[in-house]
């Protein structure tokens, strides 16, 4: 029988997508029909429950954690899929909060080989969501929520009809996979959109919105827009979380709170209140506690995530221009600091010059590293960028050696935020709660 890490060699044996620093994202490459005929020989196991899909540049995570959320506390079985995980493979596939056990990933991996070895050319991706919706179905859940890993249309998640479609704000991210338009990107993330399935979608910029309404027409789908259906403004945000208000057109105001920082957090949650509505039209029972208490309780790790005080320890998953200027204007609206560190690593096929360019402006120290993974970009290289903008910085690795800079030369009083992308996140928090002597997450072996 399998171990839990004979499972892990196996499944990362594959094309994995998540590694490679350069491919060509084409059909014959990212090839639904593959994941298709994995799981016809797994009996159909993605038809055996409800779902909601998300797709979207940014906030995509955060939304199905939030969708999850309520739909657990409406008294639903949940499961959730997403990626890429922070510190152990088995954050990917969750019911009910709990991950994916060891012994679950070892059985099923045993299960479903004999059946990747009749399927020529499935990818990392393809088999972990095969085995994904397997777990689903073996646990008989009510609904599922999954998020797309990369554009939408090629996705392995896009084997699924759901029940609703939920696209996320869109921006420039993964140019050379998705194209260097809004409108080539948009197309990609519409991918999801299928015949007669109700569209909710965040707020979008004019040219990736005309996209979403074009293919919604093309396909009968009708389509909800958040900012069209609902008013919010926020009540008070601090380190601990924020609070806002929130109306649906013709409705009454109700209050939230919501864990998670961030401006950009409040559209991701208006975008979830409307797919709640959109369920609800579809009968699925959802209150407004559930919704509330849902909201209050999620939790989504490596986003804006608080690790310390004096100094402050913030850590952020922003791996793109338009998320890292969420997050330059999120810090000094929520954290009084005098001096900021910037602790900075980013991954190949990510756009490094805008993000510098939304962060420097903020940052008094920069210190460049190198984030546990194949595409991580060598701090040398992020220099360059920062001298072209201007600017100096340090160059040290790994991850842990530069957090623990970044604590020598700040003062209670500044900010250390780590970020550009949550591999550099991952490895930052391990760092954190091994120096804090706190309990560490697991991590795979």
């Amino acid at each position: 029988m399998l171990t839990y890490k004979d499972a892990l060699d196996y499944i990362y044996g594959f094309t994995d997508y998540e590694k490679k620093i350069a491919f060509q994202y084409a059909p014959e490459y990212f090839d639904l029909g593959r994941v298709a005929r994995l799981l016809a020989l797994l009996n159909n196991p993605h038809q055996k429950f409800r779902s909601v899909h998300v797709a979207g540049t940014k906030g995509k995570g955060s939304t199905a954690a939030m969708v999850a959320s309520i739909l657990q506390a409406a008294g639903y079985r949940v499961g959730l899929y997403t990626s890429p995980h922070l510190h152990t493979f088995r954050e990917r596939i969750r019911v009910d909060d709990g991950m994916i056990s060891e012994d679950s990933v070892a059985t099923l991996t045993e299960r479903i080989q004999p059946l990747v070895a009749q399927v020529p050319g499935l990818t990392t991706f393809e088999i972990i969501t095969a085995l994904g919706c397997e777990y689903f179905a073996e646990r008989a859940v009510d609904l599922a929520v999954l998020e797309v890993g990369l554009g939408g249309r090629l996705d392995a998640t896009n084997v699924v009809t759901p029940l609703v479609a939920v696209i996320t704000p869109i921006s420039f991210d993964h140019t050379q996979y998705l194209g260097d338009t809004l409108t080539a990107i948009a197309t990609e993330k519409a991918g999801i959109i299928k015949s007669g399935v109700p569209v909710v979608s965040a707020p979008q910029p004019a040219e990736a919105l005309a996209v979403i309404e074009a293919v919604c027409r093309e396909q009968g789908a009708p389509l909800t827009v958040a900012d069209r259906n609902w008013v919010w403004h926020s009540e008070e945000a601090t380190p601990a979380g924020q609070v806002f208000s929130a109306r649906p057109d013709g409705g009454t105001w109700s209050t939230y709170r919501l864990p998670l920082l961030g401006a950009h957090q409040l559209v991701n949650a208006v975008t979830v209140l409307t797919t709640m509505n959109v369920l609800r039209r579809l009968d699925i029972d959802i209150s407004r506690e559930a919704i509330a208490n849902g909201l209050a309780s999620v939790r989504w790790p490596g986003r804006l995530e608080m690790m310390g005080q004096h100094p402050w320890v913030v850590v952020d998953g922003a791996h793109n221009g338009d998320s890292a200027q969420k997050l330059a204007t999120a810090l000094p609206a929520l954290f009084p600091y005098r001096r900021m560190v910037l602790v900075y690593g980013a991954m190949a096929g990510h756009s490094v010059a805008d993000m510098l360019a939304a962060l420097l402006p903020i940052a008094d120290e920069v210190i460049l590293s190198r984030v546990s993974n194949p595409r991580g970009i060598a701090p040398t290289d992020l220099l360059a960028e920062v001298q072209a903008q201007g600017r100096k910085a340090e160059c040290i690795v790994p991850v842990s050696a530069a957090l623990e800079r970044a604590l020598h030369i700040a003062s209670a009083e500044d900010m250390i935020c780590v970020t550009g992308s949550l591999y550099v996140v991952a490895d930052a928090r391990m760092a954190w709660y091994h120096r804090s002597g706190a309990p560490e997450p697991q991590i795979d072996p």
